[in-house]
């Protein structure tokens, strides 16, 4: 099966040489899930953003096709070309029968128009709670959440991450979707545990970076690392954080780091602190969790977290320093913990296991009336 995986940002995660520019959880994903496939005999392109490289370049058996640069064109016309032109250009060369992207934004309809228009198949994954809910759509230009939802709606098949996210679809846009978990990569070899408290995010008023720094106040003789990097429209958050930091003597900084380089940091840690309000399940976590490191966390997709007992739901932000308290001076309770994240991350994300909802549906999509109606969508739900 020729499978193309759509993802702007994926190549600092693929290629080393490239690391150095900013990535999310995402291409993390992506990347994952495309060497998976590779592994397994499968023919996978990536259509990614132009980096400089070179056009049709192959890395680990994965051939990569650039769209656009970002700040390519002239606003507003560029949205046509070279946004349009270059993402359907690039699907062309990449010649799949199925193409999958992840994450809500304009993107979505572009290549449900292309496999429309060139009779090829589309799936999309939910990239987080936000995708599958219309009232919180993480996107600012109406044009760009109704092409969304277009593009939803036109999936051959839709993949969530969580069944509260496949309940949120369902009740927010009246689609049907499948669980498929989110995979992992293989750990580095145990380092010295000499971190107490790694957070690791982008620097955004939604992520709530001041809560790591408040914890770091109350908890003064805990060593916190803190790895996150600005994003656009963000840059006074990112400035009054950096500003906040200097006067922490306990809180390390390390700006944005590459893919690699913050994976190094998790086996250091003992703890990883998240202090969103909400969220869906994390590559952080699961980073965490696959190296033993138990998670202190405000939200629990799914109750994962609780219900394996992987750490500690605080209750409230001021919870979070008793939290990480307890784990500290507790360390049979930080050693069983830590067990427990290892043995639940060998039992439900074993590779098969993960890859399983992925083959099988990108699988049914590829053969045409083999599809299982349960998760792929129909022509009535698309109102197309």
């Amino acid at each position: 099966m020729k499978i193309c995986l759509v993802g702007l940002d994926n190549l600092p995660v693929l290629a080393p040489e490239y690391r150095d520019h900013a990535i999310g959880g995402e291409p993390v994903q992506q990347t994952l899930l495309g060497r998976a496939l590779a592994r397994r005999g499968h023919d996978v392109s990536m259509v990614v953003g132009d980096y400089g490289q070179k056009d049709g370049a192959q890395w680990q058996a994965i051939r990569v096709f650039k769209a656009f640069r970002r700040d390519a064109g002239l606003p507003v016309l560029r949205f046509i070309h070279l946004r349009w032109t270059g993402m359907w250009s690039a699907l062309q060369r990449a010649n799949a029968d199925v193409y999958y992207t992840s994450g809500a934004g304009m993107q979505v309809c572009l290549m449900a128009l292309f496999c429309r228009r060139y009779g090829r198949r589309f799936v999309f994954r939910a990239a987080g709670d936000t995708d599958c809910d219309r009232s919180r759509l993480l996107i600012e230009r109406a044009r760009d959440r109704w092409l969304y939802e277009q593009g939803l709606r036109r999936a051959d098949a839709i993949l969530v991450q969580s069944i509260s996210q496949e309940e949120a679809l369902a009740r927010s846009y009246g689609l049907p979707s499948r669980v498929a978990g989110m995979l992992v990569g293989s750990p580095l070899l145990a380092a010295t545990r000499d971190i107490d408290v790694l957070w690791v995010s982008n620097i955004r008023d939604l992520k709530r970076p001041d809560r790591i720094l408040e914890t770091a106040g109350r908890l003064p003789h805990v060593k916190i690392h803190m790895v996150g990097g600005s994003l656009p429209g963000e840059e006074s958050l990112y400035r009054h954080i950096k500003r906040e930091v200097t006067a922490r003597a306990n809180v390390v900084f390390h700006d944005r780091l590459s893919y690699w380089d913050t994976n190094a940091l998790y086996g250091r840690a003992k703890i990883l602190v998240n202090t969103s309000d909400s969220e869906g399940l994390l590559n952080s976590h699961l980073q965490a969790w696959i190296r033993g490191v138990p998670v202190v966390a405000l939200a629990d997709p799914d109750g994962v977290i609780e219900r394996e007992r992987l750490g500690t739901i605080a209750s409230s932000p001021d919870q979070i320093p008793d939290a990480v308290t307890f784990l500290l001076d507790n360390p049979a309770a930080w050693t069983a913990a830590s067990g427990r994240c290892l043995s639940f991350m060998k039992r439900d994300y074993d590779d098969d296991k993960v890859l399983a909802p992925y083959l099988e549906t990108l699988g049914q999509v590829a053969r045409p009336g083999t599809v299982d109606t349960r998760v792929v969508v129909s022509a009535k739900a698309r109102h197309v």
